[in-house]
């Protein structure tokens, strides 16, 4: 174990030495290589878990988003090969509906896959840290889809982001820039509506953004059978997930978003495996509807959610499109907000229309309560991207396209029949826009009371190691703190920062 870290740690060696010799005397790549806030360590409790559960520091990521669980999802590969959940992060703020970003200045957060490479991580975000999700990718251009600077990052601010607390995007920051010294030349971001059930997927049978829903969740339906990255690619303004080259055939693959899909194969492993899934999703979901399962009642006055253990930590407030606390449960009240609320935090309001019906029926049907649209600031990033940026270019691994731990284990992979490869051939569907949304009528009824509030006063410049166990809640009036244990900033001697030290 000691020989392989030793080796692990001269091949990082070896990439940094390689990109400061490159860099020359540029002081501001030198500056941001001793930036404290993006060279904070992985929190050693984390680096155990890792260990528990197989994992390299540095192995391969990948992040899912579920914006109606307002979850964020960090998985990492074992040393098996296939990747495990590692942390499940809940939201401090998203904004817009549910379903995909159309354009530019409509508050939405994106939908799909995108993919983070090192160029898009900012280590100078003017919301504490933040890495850019990539939006618009080849599919989004395809159907004319703008926007920009749509960011996971920090400050719990969102306008068509998702924002989280300053010490976990610092923790998922962390965790993400040792993948990259590992070798991932970029890392996957799967944004999905909700997680994508059968439950979930009956509730939201009459949305009209389903159709897209029903393609990425193809994308979704490749990863839990088996576990790994599943590869993107886009044509016929379609995605395309795990597409090989049919057997004997000598010329690779061109896609092209809006063109014409070439034809392709996809291994027989992954086709039987999704195909039986989507086989027991389907039968699931029609099962559902048999039953009566209320659909979901969309409300596009309500601007974005948050995750309810922050809400429960703020005066009067609501999840918004989010999963409310379950009727009858409040641990969330009870629980450690996950890193620092800051102060000037503008939640989803709950109006005369009142959240009481919707939390009582989220779990049979699904009626989601009315808030007022928040004002809030956008993410910014540097127009040159900062020291990652300059190191992806320099050392070819760039590209231009672009805590509350887990409750439940990642379901086991559907056992796959062999067979051989299915030719795809290739087929022109209709390219999935979203239509036109109708509020729906609301019930009023009585607002559920909250409880009192814990907001920070102030935030450190430095956030100190998330901590996963709970405390009670805190006592007396007034503005009180919903912050870690330990205010120190802590950034360790054997941090990012000090591998730069011998080269400076």
């Amino acid at each position: 174990m000691k020989h392989r870290s030793l080796v692990r740690a001269l091949l990082t060696s070896v990439v940094l030495a390689t990109g400061v010799v490159l860099a020359g005397c540029n002081g501001e790549d030198m500056s941001l290589a001793s930036n404290a806030k993006a060279n904070q360590p992985v929190p050693p409790k984390l680096v155990a878990e890792m260990t528990e559960k197989d994992m390299d520091l540095q192995s391969p990521m990948l992040v899912r988003v579920f914006k109606q669980e307002a979850e964020l999802e960090v998985w990492k590969q074992n040393r098996s090969g296939q990747f495990a959940l590692l942390k499940t992060y809940p939201i401090c703020r998203w904004s817009g509906d549910l379903g995909p970003k159309v354009k530019e200045g409509d508050r939405q957060a994106p939908e799909g896959f995108y993919s983070i490479t090192p160029a898009q991580m900012n280590p100078r975000s003017s919301y504490y840290l933040s890495f850019n999700t990539g939006f618009p990718n080849a599919f989004d251009k395809s159907l004319g889809r703008t926007g920009s600077q749509l960011m996971v990052h920090g400050d719990c601010s969102s306008r068509g982001c998702f924002a989280m607390t300053d010490e976990q995007i610092a923790e998922i920051y962390s965790l993400g820039r040792e993948s990259f010294f590992g070798g991932q030349r970029s890392f996957q971001f799967a944004a999905f509506p909700f997680k994508m059930t059968p439950v979930n997927m009956a509730k939201h049978r009459n949305n009209p953004n389903m159709p897209f829903w029903k393609m990425i969740k193809q994308g979704y339906d490749h990863f839990e059978v088996t576990r790994q990255e599943p590869k993107v690619e886009f044509c016929e303004n379609r995605y395309v997930f795990d597409p090989a080259a049919p057997a004997g055939s000598t010329k690779p693959l061109v896609f092209n978003a809006s063109g014409k899909c070439p034809v392709y194969q996809i291994p027989s492993e992954i086709a039987d495996a999704v195909s039986a899934k989507q086989a027991q999703d389907d039968a699931k979901i029609a099962e559902l509807v048999a039953k009566g399962t209320p659909v979901a009642q969309r409300r596009p006055d309500i601007d974005g959610g948050m995750n309810r253990v922050f809400a429960s930590k703020l005066p009067d407030g609501a999840t918004g499109l989010s999963d409310p606390e379950p009727p009858g449960v409040q641990t969330a009240a009870y629980s450690r907000a996950p890193g620092t609320i800051p102060p000037h935090v503008n939640p989803p309001k709950a109006t005369a229309a009142a959240t009481t019906s919707y939390s009582a029926s989220l779990f049979a049907a699904s009626e989601e309560p009315v808030v007022a649209a928040p004002s809030t600031r956008v993410a910014s990033a540097s127009s040159d991207g900062g020291f990652f940026s300059n190191l992806a270019k320099k050392v070819g691994i760039g590209g231009s396209e672009t805590t509350a731990t887990a409750t439940t284990a990642p379901a086991a992979p559907v056992p796959t029949p062999a067979a051989k490869p299915k030719a795809v051939a290739s087929k022109a569907g209709p390219s999935p826009a979203p239509a036109a949304t109708t509020p729906a009528a609301s019930t009023s009824v009585a607002a559920k009371p909250a409880p009192a509030p814990l907001v920070a006063t102030a935030r450190p410049p430095l956030k100190p190691t998330l901590s996963a166990e709970p405390s009670a809640p805190a006592s007396g009036g007034g503005a009180g703190t919903a912050a870690l244990s330990g205010a120190a900033p802590v950034v360790s001697a054997n941090s990012f920062t000090d591998r730069f030290s011998a080269m400076r």
